[in-house]
Order: C-alpha cells, then sequence, then structure tokens
C-alpha cells in the first residue's frame, strides 16, 4: 500500500512499484532546483539538505520546466527536521511528466490514474500532478486497474457509474480506471413494435417509444396488450398482479452481458441485499448503497497489488 501513515518510509524498491501513490499526500514536498539534473547529482543534493519530518517524497522542478522525482528514507527522530538516510530516484526528466488540472483531487488514487492516462502517461514513467487547490501528488508508473460499469440508461449518466465515482473519492481502493458501458433501453424497445408498452418504472426517456407507455409499480387497473420492458423481477410481478406473463424484452444487465477476462460491476433485481461474485463479473442489488459498493469493490481488487 502507498500510505505511509507518517511513518518513515522504506525506499530501495520503489522505483519498480506501478500505481505508487504516497498518501497523505502531505508527504510531497515541491522544491525548486538548478543543480544537474542526474540521478548521482540530485542523490548528493538531497543527502546534504535537512528533510521535514513528514517528507517522503521530493518533487524538484528545475529552471527550464524540467521535473525528477526522488523518495527520501528519513532518520528515525522526533525533531522537526532531520537527515536523509537513503534518497530512490524514482523519475529524471525524461520520464517525468508534469500535469496541472485543478479537477484532479490529489488524494484520489483513480483521479490521479484517470488524469494521468488521459494525458498519454506510459506505465514506465511518473506523473507529477498540480490538483485541486494547486496541492501537488504523483502517481509512478501508472497503470491502473480497468473496471467495465455496465448500466442500463435513461436516466443519463448512470446512477452506478455516478455511485463508484464517489466511492473511489474516499475508499482506501487501488488506482480504478471506470469503463462506462450502457444499455439504452430505448433501443431495447426500438427491437419490437407492440400496441402498447409495459416499462417497471417512470424514467426520463421511457415516456415516448412510439407507443403508449405504461408502468409497472403504478399498477395499471386495466390489462393491455402490452410487451414488457423488464427482467426476471418485473416478470413475477406481472404474474402476481395479473396472472399471465406477456411478451417481454429482456434489460438485465447480468443477462445481457457475457463473463470475460474483463472486470465488471454490474447490478440485477433478484439480489436484495447482498452482493455476488460471478467469475470476474461483481453483482449488486439494483438499489445498492455506497458501503456495498465498497464491499464489492475491495472484493473484486483485493488481489490487485499496487503502491
Amino acid at each position: 500500500m502507498a500510505n505511509t501513515n507518517g511513518g518513515i518510509l522504506q525506499v530501495g524498491q520503489l522505483r519498480q512499484r506501478e500505481n505508487f501513490v504516497p498518501l497523505p499526500y502531505r508527504s510531497v514536498s515541491f522544491q525548486p532546483y538548478d543543480g544537474p539534473m542526474t540521478a548521482e547529482a540530485i542523490e548528493r543534493h538531497l543527502l546534504n539538505r535537512e528533510v521535514y519530518r513528514r517528507t517522503d517524497i521530493v518533487v524538484l522542478h528545475g529552471p527550464h520546466r524540467d521535473y525528477a522525482v526522488a523518495a527520501v528514507q528519513r532518520a528515525d527522530s522526533d525533531s522537526l527536521f532531520t537527515r536523509a538516510e537513503k534518497v530512490e530516484i524514482l523519475g529524471l526528466p525524461p520520464d517525468c511528466v508534469l500535469i496541472e488540472d485543478p479537477e484532479t483531487d490529489p488524494a484520489n488514487r483513480s483521479a490521479l490514474a484517470k488524469t494521468a492516462v488521459e494525458h498519454g502517461v506510459t506505465p514506465a514513467q511518473t506523473a507529477i500532478v498540480i490538483g485541486t487547490f494547486d496541492h501537488v501528488n504523483i502517481i509512478h508508473r501508472p497503470n491502473p486497474l480497468r473496471l467495465r460499469v455496465v448500466e442500463v440508461v435513461p436516466p443519463t449518466p448512470p446512477k452506478l457509474l455516478h455511485m463508484v465515482e464517489h466511492v473511489l473519492s474516499y475508499a482506501d481502493l487501488p488506482p480504478i480506471l471506470l469503463e462506462p458501458v450502457t444499455i439504452d433501453l430505448r433501443e431495447l424497445a426500438a427491437t419490437v413494435a407492440p400496441e402498447a408498452y409495459l416499462v417497471p418504472c417512470r424514467s426520463g426517456g421511457l415516456d415516448d417509444l412510439g407507443a403508449p407507455v405504461h408502468f409497472l409499480d403504478e399498477r395499471p387497473q386495466k390489462r393491455e396488450n402490452w410487451t414488457l420492458l423488464g427482467c426476471e423481477r418485473s416478470l413475477q410481478f406481472h404474474r402476481h398482479y395479473y396472472g399471465d406473463e406477456p411478451p417481454r424484452v429482456e434489460m438485465c444487465p447480468r443477462k445481457l452481458t457475457r463473463e470475460d477476462d474483463r472486470l465488471t460491476l454490474l447490478k440485477c433485481c433478484l439480489l436484495e441485499y447482498d452482493i455476488e461474485r460471478d467469475g470476474n463479473r461483481m453483482i449488486v442489488p439494483w438499489g445498492t448503497d455506497l458501503p456495498m459498493l465498497e464491499k464489492a469493490l475491495h472484493q473484486l481488487t483485493r488481489d490487485f497489488v499496487y503502491g
């Protein structure tokens, strides 16, 4: 894990780590430097200087907008400043990329990874990000997990995607790059031409499908000659309300996606109070909450080594 929590960072193997993000980011010091941008010169420079007792990572910026990143191992001391015992160079100018993005939270591993990838930073480089409130952090050798998030629309944007983004903003998780996959209910509806549609509930964009639209959660009094745009749970409701099964267009993300080698998160109405792992797919209830999503993400990523 990349969280040093105020302890002494043990340097020596950091350069080879992927997705290294120092947290809390107050351990990152952004310093001017006008010496040679070589490993030997930088190591000598840092070993000859005092180090603040919370500093683990030093970002050096030269006069020609060139940058280097080094990790420092501090002497064990309660003093405000102490000496550096060891220095490990993480990146020299050819491999350091400065990114200024005031929308990127420097405390969010996934946000740092997303920004780095969007700016073309490779898994062999180090991104130096000046983010929100001009605070600075790095992500060394960014190679985030890719997570496919499957959700139906409308509404847009998909609720599940929004909730996952929120969880990533605070949870202690590896860097994750979200890949949204949307299933458009309007496109599914267009595969049939019924006298009327029955959809699970009111949702913006489903009230105009080219034929009368009825809403299952309102329990229409009159049974129309409709086609149900819904999942197995909706079909169960229909059997209970009307005693039969109408023609149906499947809309369940679990049914409409196949398990493959990609990590996938999706929802299913047949789950109510817990999550379920199915190979590389994690299924959460339709009415999932943030703690449940955090639990699902931890289970899905628990074998991923980072920082």
